[in-house]
């Protein structure tokens, strides 16, 4: 079982577009049953909300449900679960480094690192562009997933 950890500030919007993107791609394969994929904060701001409307909606206009899918915070039991814990940014980086410490065991990367342009995921909380959060989430997690089964 390949397990995946998205994580962004408050877990509402990039993480769990990238969960459920992920999630469709890996069903897409037949591979859904060799994976297990979450998202998380890495704040409490906005623990126990759902996924921010605009983002439920992006998904949902790509026949993807979020569903029941509620902002929960990561913890440091999660880094020894996860082989991989996906951040949305740098701010998230330096924010997991606080929570988790060391990653010793290399588990912790950056979602655009796996395209040809490295770089933040574009956070629609500031923007509210989330079609280009949308592009953005779509290649990463393309470029992952590749990764993972190369």
């Amino acid at each position: 079982m390949i397990k995946i950890l998205f994580v962004c500030h408050g877990n509402i919007c990039r993480s769990p577009m990238a969960e459920f993107v992920m999630k469709q791609k890996v069903a897409e394969r037949g591979l859904a049953a060799q994976f297990e994929i979450a998202s998380a904060a890495t704040s409490r701001e906005e623990i126990g909300n759902p996924v921010y409307p605009p983002a439920r909606r992006m998904l949902n206009d790509h026949g993807i449900s979020c569903s029941g899918k509620t902002a929960r915070q990561i913890t440091r039991a999660d880094y020894h679960y996860y082989d991989y814990i996906i951040a949305m940014d740098r701010n998230n980086l330096r924010n997991l480094q606080r929570v988790i410490g060391q990653d010793v065991d290399n588990k912790i990367s950056l979602l655009m690192d796996y395209t040809d342009t490295p770089r933040d995921v574009a956070d629609p909380w500031y923007t509210g562009d989330f079609q280009a959060t949308w592009d953005d989430v779509q290649n990463g997690c393309d470029g992952l997933l590749l990764a993972i089964l190369a």
